[in-house]
């Protein structure tokens, strides 16, 4: 086990590890333990969900995306693979990179991955597809499922910089998504978890059985986790 240092267990110290916590009292105790912890940088806040799914199994997987009301807090760079109309109108969208032939070369030969997520029109994704093992491992694949890959490049553009997040179960059946920086109010905070929880619970497979989230914890970069009580966030969704 990994020895922790003094500010994390001086953060630690707030935590009562016998509690549950409702989700704006466990957001408000993270900004409170960055707070002490006296950390030099904008800690992003991030929530992990445990779900009672077995990913091994296709029809339990689960993935998707949302878009954060208030965004994450951090400059997302997008590519897009477009041409002709469709690169002109991912560029007056906003897109960093937008291109064809020559960024799948940059990519391959130079190893260049200068940006946070990726774009492609459907008539591309035959030339994109020859990046799959270099940008599949580090979730920059566009992906139909998550609106990567699509015609309506300039919708797909102002999401991804507005804060659209994807998600996808691990292995182990955990999800960890960022929810914003601990400079964030607490409303901002709860309402980015919120809309990740719902977007989690309309993925539900059909083939899930029993308590379908089992855990939830929140925490900022450098911090300790705190752990949420998950029926109570259910029933504050559910009002």
């Amino acid at each position: 086990m990994p020895k922790r240092g003094k500010k994390y267990l001086e953060a630690k110290k707030l935590i009562d590890p016998n509690k549950r916590y409702s989700l704006r009292e466990a957001l408000e105790l993270v900004k409170k333990m960055s707070e002490v912890a006296g950390r030099n940088f904008d800690e992003t806040v991030e929530m992990a969900l445990r779900l009672g799914v077995d990913p091994r199994h296709a029809d339990q997987m689960v993935r998707g995306a949302v878009t954060l009301p208030h965004g994450t807090g951090k400059t997302v760079r997008v590519l897009v693979f477009a041409k002709g109309d469709k690169a002109k109108e991912a560029e007056e969208a906003g897109a960093d990179f937008v291109g064809a032939e020559e960024l799948v070369q940059k990519i391959q030969k130079e190893g260049w991955l200068d940006f946070d997520k990726a774009v492609a029109t459907p008539d591309m994704m035959s030339l994109v597809g020859r990046l799959g093992r270099i940008l599949g491992p580090r979730g920059l694949m566009p992906n139909p499922k998550s609106g990567t890959v699509t015609w309506d490049v300039g919708k797909a553009v102002t999401e991804l910089k507005k804060g659209k997040i994807e998600f996808r179960v691990d292995r182990a059946g955990n999800i960890h998504v960022p929810i914003g920086k601990v400079s964030f109010d607490v409303d901002k905070l709860y309402e980015n978890a919120k809309a990740v929880i719902e977007a989690v619970l309309r993925a539900k497979p059909a083939a899930a059985k029993g308590q379908y989230i089992r855990s939830v914890t929140v925490s900022s970069t450098m911090g300790p986790g705190v752990k949420v009580d998950p029926n109570q966030v259910l029933d504050e969704i559910k009002k």
